[in-house]
């Protein structure tokens, strides 16, 4: 896409520190890290989001991310990663290309901003009604 930036980055028109690369995904250091190692595994063929992306392509960022953050743990103290993945803007997906966010969590470091949500108990039948619904979709 001509107006994307990470098809920018995919091209070479626009500099990234790659963490790695092979024919279908691209992982680099994001610019805004939530924290060390903040990293974003994309797909190299364009999608928006995770209804318009390719299974192929999804399987290989997904297996992509299995192995850096195998690297994330091997290379810092980490208590864990958070993988986190946007789909539209009204979740606050900023860049409109497929990503997926690999942030390192340190040992001692603060606690994840992103969370955690507020949990309210719903009712077995409202949640059984919206399941049907989803179910019947299928």
């Amino acid at each position: 896409m001509e107006n994307c930036i990470f098809c920018k980055i995919i091209a070479g028109k626009l500099p990234c520190i790659k963490i790695y690369e092979d024919e279908q995904v691209l992982a680099f250091s994001d610019i805004n890290p939530v924290s060390n190692g903040h990293t974003l595994v994309i797909p190299k063929n364009h999608a928006e989001n995770l209804w318009k992306i390719a299974a192929e392509d999804l399987t290989a960022v997904h297996l992509c991310s299995k192995k850096i953050i195998q690297a994330m743990k091997d290379a810092l103290n980490l208590s864990g990663v958070a993988c986190v993945q946007l789909n539209g803007s009204s979740v606050n997906q900023t860049v409109m290309h497929y990503h997926l966010h690999l942030i390192p969590r340190a040992v001692d470091g603060p606690s994840l901003p992103l969370g955690p949500w507020k949990m309210q108990q719903g009712t077995l039948e409202s949640i059984q009604d919206t399941a049907d619904k989803i179910i019947a979709a299928l």
